[in-house]
């Protein structure tokens, strides 16, 4: 089974907003410098983008039967070479699920995790320079497939986030805390290589109550990692959220164990106030996705991006 989406544009351009769900605006002169950068770099995205496709060719991956994927060989996903790139802006917030103490250096984050295997081919550019940025830490969290984050398994992914806050008396603010356990699942972390790129192997999202089908993209340029295994960081460079196209949404949420979550509808993006914050004026913030058997999405996704840095934010 194939999808097509006539969204796809050669440019498309993220801006990550969030607090705590509530979109952010850009001031018109943010938004001028991001469009200028992506104009920029459009060239040096597809370079990045080809050299992608290249090394894929070598490696097709292939469903072993698990929540995992191996690699084995040969072809590339794409036919083409694909030009999309996302531009995620600085100093926005992360969303009340993000918990650094359970980030894991790692490029397996699925652990236990049922679900349709994901792997996130992500790219990173300077939009200053065009240039790829080399041994930068990428930071990604999701939920699991039927709404929960690790570290907060005890929140109910069914009820609304007003109600959580208010049946804890708790308010949105500094130091604002929800975790309830240190478990790890589908949060990971690793750094680019020197052609600024990384892939993370997770699975498929699920959703959870007034929020679509998405990814949590964390860029820090100032890292370490400490003699006992955790990282440090230091200067966060960009933060943001990515999609699924609506259309695969439906027909992967159709499967077990995601058909499995009938406590609440899923929220699709055009009613995402995230998603619909960030597609404005022609910007793109979904994932360039293929099959990675090449034939059925139920059997394993690929999703591409580039994300576009300001690193002297």
């Amino acid at each position: 089974m194939r999808f097509t989406s006539s969204s796809f544009v050669t440019l498309f351009v993220c801006a990550l907003l969030a607090a705590a769900h509530a979109p952010s605006r850009l001031s018109s002169e943010e938004l001028a410098i991001r469009d200028l950068a992506s104009s920029k770099c459009a060239r040096h995205v597809g370079e990045m983008q080809r050299r992608r496709i290249e090394k894929r060719a070598k490696e097709l991956m292939k469903r072993d039967g698990t929540s995992t994927v191996t690699v084995t060989t040969e072809s590339p996903y794409y036919p083409e070479i694909q030009n999309e790139t996302c531009i995620l802006t600085p100093d926005v917030t992360t969303g009340p699920y993000i918990w650094p103490k359970s980030q894991t250096l790692r490029q397996d984050m699925t652990e236990d995790q049922p679900g349709i295997p994901l792997i996130l081919d992500i790219g990173v550019i300077d939009i200053n320079t065009c240039e790829p940025m080399q041994n930068v830490l990428v930071d990604i969290w999701h939920c699991n497939a039927t709404g929960s984050y690790s570290s907060f398994t005890k929140r109910d992914p069914n009820i609304p986030f007003e109600e959580l806050l208010a049946m804890l008396n708790l308010t949105i603010g500094p130091g604002l805390d929800l975790h309830t356990d240190n478990t790890t699942f589908l949060r990971g972390m690793w750094p680019t290589d020197e052609e600024g790129m990384m892939e993370m192997k997770t699975i498929v999202p699920g959703f959870y109550v007034q929020r679509a089908i998405h990814v949590h993209v964390q860029v820090h340029q100032d890292w370490v990692l400490q003699s006992n295994g955790t990282v440090l960081t230091d200067t966060t460079s960009s933060t943001g959220q990515v999609f699924l196209g609506e259309e695969l949404s439906e027909y992967l949420m159709s499967l077990e164990p995601y058909s499995s979550h009938t406590e609440i509808e899923r929220t699709t993006n055009d009613v995402d106030d995230i998603y619909q914050g960030e597609a404005r004026n022609g910007w793109f913030p979904e994932l360039a996705v293929v099959p990675i058997d090449g034939e059925d999405y139920a059997n394993g996704i690929v999703g591409y991006i580039t994300v576009g840095v300001n690193a002297t934010s």
